[in-house]
């Protein structure tokens, strides 16, 4: 315990690019990596985990390359396509995700970007979502330029989602059809506009462990004030030439490397947090204070209940907009019997007695 101590103790509590290389290739054990993180974590976030529900408002039809994306221009996926929804069908999701707790709702689009005719339709319904259901409203939909993020500022957006994804030295193995200052003049559109920024990463293709610590960096410098950490999923049509492999202790590590750099930022444990970090999933949440509810994009997540008895078990609580919602209430009343409780016998006994007819 002691030897532990003194390894914690070398591990800064704000690391630079040298730090944050030895947490990734293992040089720090992995629990004083964990008990590092934690405490930024606990300290501007206390035990709370905060709820996002996604709602994919456009799907497919996307003239982009991005090698991760099931929506990409000749994917063959086979995700079903469908254009912009309408005003009435984005504002009944948000509703229900509302009623369901969420505490943002999160829009996106496919697509390059919005053109004037889409913005002010998006505009139109932001406007109502945060006037008539007071929700915070976050929108992903591509490149932006300085005057249509004005815009939606002016409509009531609270947050604006376009991930940086990698560095810039390897973006270009992940996408042709834009560039990583593309992205980046997004960011500072929005950032300029007034609007907060959510920007993050997708880990596992087939990028350094210095380009995973120069992301972290560049957000730190843009002040971004949400990042999600999504762990790269293999979809059918993906163009990722060498996927990594990614490890629950690998997961972990970036997940402290985002923490320790960005250290009041609401760090989200994203998509493929399932697949990736499998049994070590409720330990990320000792370092990021946020997660995504009932799937992501095109990729089907854990179920509610999972989802909060995770939380629960990991001795957090759920941050919900306006307590907690029926929905989530009925699944901590059904979660609440032990797998040993009396009832669940004889059902768990390897070898039962013959019953007689």
């Amino acid at each position: 315990m002691e030897a532990m101590s003194t390894v914690t103790q070398l591990i800064p509590s704000s690391i630079d690019s040298e730090s944050a290389i030895s947490i990734l290739d293992g040089s720090f054990p992995l629990l004083d990596v964990i008990q590092q993180a934690s405490k930024p974590r606990f300290e501007y976030f206390q035990n709370t985990v905060r709820i996002h529900i996604l709602d994919n408002i456009k799907n497919g039809y996307c003239p982009e390359d991005c090698g991760y994306c099931a929506q990409r221009k000749n994917g063959d996926s086979g995700i079903q396509e469908y254009p912009l929804k309408s005003d009435e069908e984005i504002f009944a999701e948000a509703k229900q995700a509302k009623e369901n707790g969420a505490y943002r709702f999160c829009m996106v689009t496919s697509g390059t970007g919005p053109g004037d005719r889409s913005i002010q339709k998006l505009s139109t319904t932001i406007k109502r979502i945060t006037n008539e259901l007071q929700m915070k409203v976050c929108l992903s939909a591509g490149i932006l330029d300085g005057n249509k993020a004005e815009i939606l500022k002016e409509a009531g957006l609270d947050r604006y989602n376009h991930n940086l994804n990698t560095s810039s030295s390897h973006y270009g193995e992940i996408c042709t059809t834009h560039t990583y200052q593309d992205r980046l003049s997004t960011l500072e559109s929005a950032q300029s506009a007034g609007i907060g920024l959510c920007s993050g990463v997708i880990v596992g293709m087939g990028e350094s462990l210095q380009d995973i610590v120069n992301v972290a960096l560049e957000l730190k410098r843009l002040e971004v004030a949400s990042i999600p950490v999504n762990f790269f999923i293999p979809i059918k049509g993906h163009a990722i030439k060498n996927p990594s492999q990614l490890t629950p202790d690998l997961c972990l590590r970036i997940l402290a490397v985002f923490r320790l750099i960005n250290p009041s930022a609401e760090i989200r444990m994203a998509a493929g947090r399932e697949g990736h970090l499998r049994g070590m999933e409720s330990m990320g949440l000792y370092i990021a204070n946020s997660l995504f509810a009932s799937g992501y994009l095109n990729v089907k997540g854990s179920e509610i209940q999972n989802t909060i008895q995770m939380i629960k078990d990991a001795g957090m609580v759920p941050e919900f907009a306006d307590g907690i919602p029926e929905e989530w209430s009925n699944a901590l009343k059904e979660n609440n019997s032990h797998p040993y409780d009396v009832k669940n016998f004889p059902d768990l006994y390897k070898f039962q007695k013959n019953q007689l007819p």
